[in-house]
């Protein structure tokens, strides 16, 4: 998992095919199709002096948390929120569990992020739990958005110089007016000229800028 240590930016997808979204309501959680969506986005933090686990935080500044509350009386699953406690504990510490290409997330109650199945209100559900059954259900494809300090050449690998720009090396004349008085003090050029003046020669190429002064 050294990949998902180097992340900033991930989109979680289970085995129904669907995205992890955190809800507008900046409360719940649950599963969608859309992947393109910004609740789709989740931020990667580490906790401090702890590199074997991560804090998953929503597009709204909340932490993905495992409660020990009950999803639906009967079913074994507990209820999986985003929220942000006043302080970061262990209920937003997820530890990532490589199997194959697929990640399971660990709490710290010994329990995995489970994509739930089947029909509603357990449709498109995600709780925490040890299944029984679907061991399917607690794997996840993580889809990495966003590196930590990507390089910008990487960003943007498909700048190109703009076309009015020629490979070809160009001349630009530029033609100065020296005064008088300044020629006479030098004394570089001829003191009958009464309009004495220098050209400047300026070559520019791909790679390299070269200018030079000549007096005529």
């Amino acid at each position: 998992m050294e990949l998902l240590y180097k992340a900033k930016y991930v989109k979680l997808r289970s085995h129904h095919e669907k995205f992890l979204h955190a809800n507008s309501d900046e409360k719940t959680v649950f599963q969608h199709h859309d992947g393109s969506c910004k609740s789709a986005k989740w931020g990667i933090e580490f906790g401090e002096g702890m590199d074997n686990v991560v804090r998953l935080k929503s597009w709204y500044g909340k932490y993905l948390m495992a409660t020990n509350e009950q999803f639906l009386l009967g079913v074994t699953g507990l209820k999986v929120v985003q929220n942000l406690p006043m302080k970061l504990d262990s209920s937003i510490e997820w530890e990532p569990i490589k199997i194959s290409s697929l990640v399971k997330f660990k709490t710290s109650y010994g329990k995995y992020l489970r994509a739930n199945g089947g029909l509603p209100p357990f449709r498109n559900s995600v709780t925490h739990d040890v299944p029984f059954r679907h061991q399917d259900w607690i794997l996840w494809e993580v889809d990495i958005i966003e590196l930590l300090n990507q390089p910008e050449s990487i960003i943007h690998n498909d700048i190109k110089p703009p076309n009015n720009i020629s490979q070809q090396p160009q001349s630009l004349h530029v033609h100065f007016e020296l005064p008088k008085s300044i020629s006479q003090q030098t004394g570089s050029l001829d003191h009958d000229t009464s309009n004495s003046s220098f050209r400047f020669t300026f070559s520019r190429s791909s790679n390299f800028e070269v200018g030079l002064f000549y007096i005529v």
